[in-house]
């Protein structure tokens, strides 16, 4: 599955996410977390989570984007992921919520390629320097 970042798409690497309800003991932890969970549930394990892949299971579906916010106001300072069913449209949003990139699926990259994807990240970025 490719990765949208600002510069642009990215294997997503082998990275294996335990759910957000069962975390192990250890730290650089990797956690996969459903969109209508409470994030002060993870704050006393701030320190042991390297990532948070926050799950979209639907395009309309935006408590992902409440729940990143929440999460970077709470504290969180790793990798925030956002995976799952969201559209090239609602990128600048996913980064505006805190959220670092986006994992996307193959069948997406091929309808919505890399160039829709980066002009998001360039009117995001145009747009924070003109509002300075």
């Amino acid at each position: 599955m490719p990765v949208v970042t600002p510069d642009g798409f990215r294997a997503s690497g082998n990275i294996a996410y335990v759910p957000a309800e069962a975390l192990p003991p250890g730290s650089d932890l990797a956690v996969d977390m459903p969109n209508d969970a409470d994030p002060r549930d993870l704050v006393e394990r701030f320190a042991d989570i390297a990532t948070i892949r926050i799950a979209f299971p639907a395009f309309g579906d935006g408590r992902g984007f409440s729940l990143a916010r929440q999460l970077r106001d709470l504290g969180y300072k790793g990798h925030l992921r956002a995976g799952g069913n969201l559209i090239s449209d609602q990128y600048r949003h996913a980064r505006q919520s805190g959220f670092d990139d986006v994992e996307i699926d193959d069948a997406l990259a091929e309808r919505q390629p890399e160039e829709q994807w980066i002009v998001r990240e360039q009117r995001s970025y145009r747009e924070k320097l003109a509002a300075r």
